[in-house]
């Protein structure tokens, strides 16, 4: 018997990894986040699973569902929105696991911040510009260890992709433009995939006031910085014709007749 992690990814069930289709047709049975794994991922479980919603389950309820299995013998399709390994909620659950010795195997998903990313059609590392992209939150119910506060953070001036902060902007928008500036652009994409996705794009002066109005306040994710906007950066060196990598031999920069002359 083992337990599989699966990322069901942001919302689009095309976006549901070959591998977590499989096992989610497979298992007998499929525990899943109703509130936010859309039902097209969850229909692909066979006829006779028994298939539970843990959105209103806590974790000592999880954790009943999945030792009822390892009972019978059966394996268990848990399945998370996005990536399970960031924001997911599955450390504790993993935890558990190994103190009750059932094995355990994580399935990746496609993360709602790359999601995010390809709905804005932005890439988030662009060379001399930004080649860092934080992954965080601002600090709400949950408090934030020493050090990776959002004021900290911003000192960096990286691209951040933040989760579970649609709630907090204006903390986030207080946190932030000390460092990025008021003119930071900012990007809000509510439901990255999903058919009903919604983008509200500005600046960390006016984000709060667009999202206000957009009336966004739930399943969203905030991407913030230069990188969003940037039409002037520098190309990668990667298909630079100068530049030797392990693939290609890179051919000598060709002279101009002045260089030549000034040679």
């Amino acid at each position: 018997m083992r337990v599989y992690i699966i990322g069901a990814g942001p919302g689009d069930p095309k976006l549901l990894t070959l591998r977590g289709a499989e096992l989610i047709a497979s298992c007998p049975v499929v525990l899943y986040t109703g509130s936010l794994v859309p039902k097209e991922v969850i229909a692909r479980a066979r006829a006779d699973a028994k298939v539970m919603d843990s959105s209103g389950m806590t974790l000592e309820q999880i954790v009943e569902v999945i030792v009822a299995a390892r009972d019978t013998d059966q394996d268990v399709a848990r399945v998370h929105t996005g990536d399970p390994m960031i924001f997911g909620s599955t450390a504790e659950q993993m935890r558990r696991l190994m103190e009750l010795g059932i094995g355990y195997e994580i399935i990746p998903g496609v993360s709602s911040f790359t999601a995010a990313a390809a709905a804005l059609g932005r890439e988030l590392t662009l060379p001399e510009l930004s080649q860092t992209v934080i992954l965080t939150r601002a600090e709400g119910r949950t408090s934030m260890p020493e050090g990776e506060k959002l004021e900290a953070l911003a000192k960096h001036q990286a691209t951040l992709a933040l989760f579970l902060s649609i709630t907090l902007l204006k903390d986030v928008v207080r946190d932030l433009t000390p460092s990025y500036g008021a003119d930071c652009p900012v990007a809000v994409v509510h439901k990255a995939s999903w058919p009903d996705q919604v983008i509200v794009t500005g600046t960390l002066a006016d984000i709060a006031d667009k999202v206000r109005a957009a009336k966004l306040n739930s399943t969203s994710m905030v991407l913030v910085g230069r990188v969003l906007t940037a039409t002037e950066f520098a190309n990668s060196k990667l298909y630079d014709p100068e530049f030797t990598h392990r693939f290609r031999k890179g051919e000598p920069a060709v002279k101009t007749q002045g260089e030549m002359r000034a040679d």
